[in-house]
């Protein structure tokens, strides 16, 4: 798509999602004491790193200059919360970059949790909130 005679604008866009987990399992990331390491820190980074990544894992998809983005877990009694807050000023929306952070941040989790969490679930990846400014 020629985004060309867009304006350049002032983007952000914010997403989130889930993963359902064992009480068990739950215990053990808030513990830190999963073989693979600190989950919730390497969620959060990974899904910073696929941020960047956005336009390299989705056809068509415009790479974005971002200036900001944020990805944060949150434990809660059955699963992680993934929220993540990307910003850019371009011609097109930031919002697959909020949203592919999400997913891979869950994604970390699930691989690191697999060894013991069969039950898992990765359900709710949602955008939240789209917005852009004129400059």
């Amino acid at each position: 798509v020629d985004v060309s005679q867009k304006p350049v604008q002032n983007r952000s866009a914010r997403a989130e999602g889930f993963i359902e987990l064992q009480s068990d399992t739950v215990q053990k990331i808030k513990d830190n004491i999963m073989k693979k390491g600190d989950v919730l820190t390497v969620a959060e980074i990974a899904g910073i790193q696929a941020a960047k990544q956005t336009s390299s894992l989705i056809p068509l998809c415009h790479p974005l200059p971002i200036s900001k983005i944020e990805v944060k877990t949150e434990i809660i009694n059955n699963g992680v919360w993934v929220r993540s807050y990307a910003k850019c000023v371009g011609q097109t929306g930031i919002e697959m970059e909020a949203l592919t952070a999400v997913s891979v941040a869950l994604l970390t989790i699930y691989d690191m949790c697999k060894a013991i969490d069969k039950s898992m679930v990765i359900k709710n990846i949602k955008l939240i909130e789209k917005t852009k400014t004129d400059i």
